[in-house]
């Protein structure tokens, strides 16, 4: 049996996160995953995450450190700096047959860990989640990308990541697509009778199109056929916090399996300015959210090339001509019908596993 460690960067809600355990739940015998945490998760989803990781049978080996301040990514590096002593202890136990890291911290921690023990033999995998890479870090940065090609390690989450990574760097790793699976319904409670009810999940950061979500639901306030039900939290909560007072908008926090209240909103708006594959996407159209998305990298390879319901450039006048004009006339039993078929047949958790069970026995 070999011994899979996936290193994330902690329990918390993530798309890199929710692959790596998806990849974990396998149930090929020929592997036994771990998951390791680089940062010690401690919201909410941390223990949502652990209770489903433990009823799996995945072991977790959770780190020391908690990190509760994030000054430009200084303590998260400096957590990974840390990281090859922990490892140390755990390769010794364990001595794992794969290694696979998930973002950047953890492949800079993967990185350190092989440079300071070159006596570890293992197979290297990491998967590349987003299309832009090692932003503020440089110098690190092509280090261990020259260490990741040397290895043969690197694959790619979506085309648009692979051509990303190919224009920076250039190579062309190999794709396997994250998977999804549907997800057993319930209604959410929140919903708003008589109206069209928008879902906004995600961090509130520049990457997630935050500035732009705002600028739609102020020129919506008074258009009183949408409500607006924002979940997150983050750097630009204060952008987000301005709308508070508007009746059209319902701020909440971050909310752990959104994925099993979907069906209850009418459509998912993703404003984001790139991606690595838009998971949230990918789920909303399993679950009957129709996806409003800016065809930015990452997100235009979750759905048909003809879907209707999309901006180029986050252009505001597009997005308005959306809400006013192509919104209320909307076939949404055929486009969801459309859209599931599209991500049942590009979307296959068990296809994702079996890609990657392939890529460790190389």
């Amino acid at each position: 049996m070999k011994t899979v460690f996936h290193i994330i960067s902690r329990l918390d809600v993530g798309g890199a996160e929710r692959v790596a355990i998806n990849i974990a739940m396998s149930e090929h015998r020929d592997y036994r995953h771990h998951i390791v945490e680089l940062q010690r998760g401690h919201s909410p989803f941390t223990r949502e995450m652990l209770r489903e990781l433990r009823e799996c049978g995945i072991p977790c080996h959770r780190s020391w450190l908690p990190i509760y301040l994030h000054l430009h990514c200084y303590v998260d590096r400096l957590i990974s700096i840390l990281f090859p002593l922990r490892f140390l202890f755990l390769w010794l136990r364990y001595r794992p047959d794969v290694v696979h890291s998930h973002t950047e911290m953890p492949d800079m921690a993967l990185w350190l860990t092989c440079r300071a023990f070159p006596f570890m033999k293992m197979r290297i995998v990491r998967t590349i989640h987003n299309t832009l890479l090692w932003s503020g870090m440089e110098w690190i940065g092509p280090r261990v990308e020259r260490f990741m090609r040397q290895r043969d390690a690197n694959v790619a989450i979506s085309p648009s990541v692979r051509q990303a990574y190919n224009d920076r760097f250039g190579t062309l790793p190999p794709v396997i697509l994250n998977g999804v699976s549907p997800t057993p319904q319930h209604p959410y409670g929140g919903i708003v009778p008589g109206k069209i009810n928008i879902l906004f999940a995600g961090r509130f950061e520049e990457q997630k199109g935050i500035t732009i979500l705002c600028a739609i639901a102020k020129a919506l306030e008074n258009d009183d056929r949408y409500h607006f039900h924002i979940f997150g939290a983050g750097r630009q909560q204060h952008l987000v916090d301005t709308l508070r007072h508007q009746g059209n908008v319902t701020i909440l926090p971050p909310l752990h399996g959104i994925a099993a209240v979907m069906q209850s909103f009418d459509y998912l708006i993703m404003p984001s300015l790139h991606e690595g594959l838009g998971l949230l996407s990918v789920e909303a159209s399993m679950n009957g959210a129709l996806p409003l998305l800016n065809l930015c990298t990452g997100l235009s390879d979750t759905v048909p090339s003809d879907w209707p319901l999309a901006v180029h450039d986050n252009n505001m006048d597009e997005w308005l001509r959306l809400f006013r004009e192509v919104l209320p006339h909307t076939d949404r039993d055929a486009l969801a019908m459309k859209a599931r078929q599209y991500v049942e047949k590009h979307f296959s958790v068990k296809r994702m596993q079996q890609e990657y069970e392939l890529l460790y026995q190389q």
